[in-house]
């Protein structure tokens, strides 16, 4: 079963749920959602991974926001605390931008970082 929380894991700019819809509408078939997560990997030691999924795998967090739908893996959810997801289109590329308060390096090249942990006890809870 998905978990539901009193604060919200991750945020989403205009164009990144823009553009999770639309990869959502475009993907043939019954996709619910892009899940969010993080892995070992890459120079800095960790990469954000997203893959489109049918449904909500028990223990993750659901974010349903401006009309696109993100799970967040459980594992991932102490690194991913107060990260915005962005989507970038520029001259030369496009791609999603995370901006994580936990990061605390990342590689030349963009694809991995190095994230801490957050410290859930220093989060406020929305009124």
């Amino acid at each position: 079963m998905a978990t539901a929380r009193k604060f919200q894991v991750m945020t989403l700019t205009d164009p990144a749920a823009e553009r999770v819809r639309e990869l959502l509408e475009g993907s043939g078939k019954d996709a619910g959602g892009l899940r969010v997560g993080i892995k070992k990997g890459g120079c800095a030691g960790m990469e954000y991974t997203m893959e489109m999924v049918d449904a909500a795998r028990p223990g993750d967090d659901v974010i349903e926001e401006k009309g696109a739908r993100l799970f967040v893996d459980p594992s991932a959810v102490l690194f991913l605390l107060g990260t915005e997801m962005d989507y970038e289109v520029t001259k030369f590329r496009s791609g999603f931008l995370f901006r994580n308060p936990n990061e605390v390096s990342a590689c030349g090249c963009g694809e991995s970082v190095s994230l801490q942990a957050a410290d859930p006890s220093k989060l406020s809870t929305p009124a």
